[in-house]
């Protein structure tokens, strides 16, 4: 295997251990990992809010609901095989790979632009997983009342409980990467084992009137101005943006697994069937809150609540604690470390590029309520995740269709001029130019409002636009 062979020649400014080849005899991931890395990335507070309603927001009926979900894990699941391809064959993570294809200085651009998104989003979960810490101590101990001292919007409480997660995660990530599997491995089938157990006590208070209501959920009823297909194409495109964040940088995942085969079934279950079995799970607690409470609750911490157990309080907050922490180590930790580290390899590793995201955490967090979440700042995240989307289609076509499914791996670590992805001065000059005509477009996804129709669909089109004017510009 190409990955089995030691890199010679290779540049201190492209080269770090963390960003080597994995060799094959060092691969400890199966399909099982697999499966947890996107149970935690489905498993969080927004996807259980997210998977409830979408059978009451588009007046489906909720098999087409279910149709929805599967196609749209079934298209993910397409695109995470093709990227995720090229890093277990090569042990490569992302920023190695899109050394290829935008030239080995030009990956830092798709790779600083992920990094930036992902930071953001680490600090502003680490906040909401710090308030199910804050949630479990108020459980435990007597709640001051409003009389408490406010510090940036936040309690006294609310600032251990901050500070506990963000020091946790640091601990975490400090132990490696062995560790963090550890973790997903742990939260993905404990999240799920509280949410059965949380369905089955609404089943228990709801009675038979629970499956009288799953019906009534089950025929559609909404205020959805659109037609049934606009509806359909609705929910498949609103869970295809679920994941396009993790879809680019997939490759810092399945580096760490032993084969093909076991990635392909570890994607097979954890995205189509393990989002269909969730949205069955979250369609259950949702039909029993309109029993039980007299309203359908789609938010888990209000349901919580109205339940009134301290008991099954403290086991939510330990669910929601893991859960979040789970899809923050997934989609906003592990890609900006191995980012950062490929911006200066000789001087960022993985274990630094996690110290520097973390210090952004502690900033971007601390700051969350009383500031950042008030000024307006998601358009210009959400700009910088849509630029991604040209990358992708730049990626999947310069490798499948243009190397031919093969790379010279001692190359993506070479500074040689006369080197395969030097390009020019360590740019290509193809893939920039593609990135700024198709760029346009999904940059204005985010920004004009006809274009808000394409819903989830403004991803996959940035894609496809990417990887259509790369093949065309680079044959000529």
């Amino acid at each position: 295997m190409a990955n089995d062979l030691e890199i010679k020649g290779r540049d201190p400014s492209l080269y770090n251990e963390d960003l080597a080849p994995i060799p094959m005899s060092k691969r400890t991931w199966g399909w099982f990992e697999i499966f947890n890395v996107w149970a935690n990335d489905v498993q969080s507070l927004f996807g259980y809010t997210l998977a409830a309603s979408l059978f009451l927001s588009y007046g489906l009926n909720g098999w087409s609901v279910f149709a929805a979900i599967l196609i749209a894990g079934f298209f993910v699941m397409w695109l995470v095989n093709l990227m995720g391809k090229p890093s277990v064959e090569y042990g490569i993570p992302f920023p190695v790979m899109a050394r290829a294809s935008m030239g080995v200085r030009g990956a830092n651009f798709p790779a600083i632009v992920r990094a930036i998104v992902a930071i953001f989003w680490y600090g502003a979960q680490t906040y909401f997983a710090s308030t199910a810490v804050a949630l479990l101590i108020h459980a435990l101990v007597e709640d001051p009342g409003e009389g408490a001292a406010m510090f940036l919007g936040m309690t006294g409480i609310d600032w251990v409980a901050f500070l506990l997660v963000w020091a946790f995660q640091i601990w975490l990530f400090w132990n490696g990467i062995d560790w963090i599997a550890r973790f997903l491995n742990w939260a993905g089938p404990f999240v799920y084992l509280v949410m059965i157990l949380l369905a089955g006590v609404i089943w228990y208070k709801a009675g038979g009137g629970l499956l009288t209501e799953m019906g009534n959920i089950f025929q559609g009823t909404s205020d959805y101005d659109g037609s049934t297909f606009g509806a359909f194409m609705a929910v498949v495109g609103t869970m295809i943006a679920y994941f396009a964040a993790v879809v680019i940088n997939y490759g810092d995942f399945s580096r760490f697994v032993r084969s093909e085969a076991e990635m392909k079934k570890g994607n097979l279950l954890g995205l189509p069937l393990n989002i269909a079995f969730f949205s069955l799970i979250a369609l259950i607690v949702t039909a029993g809150t309109v029993v039980v409470f007299g309203e359908s609750l789609t938010e888990p911490t209000e349901i919580i609540e109205r339940v009134d157990s301290v008991a099954l309080t403290v086991v939510a907050a330990i669910m929601f604690f893991a859960a979040t922490v789970g899809i923050n180590l997934v989609a906003n930790f592990i890609p900006p470390a191995y980012d950062l580290a490929n911006l200066m390899p000789s001087k960022i590793s993985f274990r630094v590029g996690g110290l520097i995201t973390s210090g952004f955490a502690l900033i971007i967090g601390g700051l969350w309520v009383s500031t950042i979440s008030q000024i307006g700042i998601f358009n210009f995240v959400n700009t910088l995740g849509a630029i991604l989307a040209p990358v992708y289609g730049i990626m999947i076509v310069d490798y499948y269709m243009i190397k031919g499914g093969k790379l010279d791996v001692e190359n993506l670590f070479s500074a040689d001029p006369s080197g395969e992805y030097f390009y020019d001065n360590g740019w290509n000059k193809t893939a920039l130019i593609t990135f700024a005509l198709a760029g346009v477009f999904s940059v204005a996804t985010v920004w004009v409002p006809a274009l808000s129709v394409l819903s989830g669909f403004a991803w996959v089109i940035g894609a496809a636009l990417g990887g259509g004017v790369y093949w065309v510009l680079a044959k000529r």
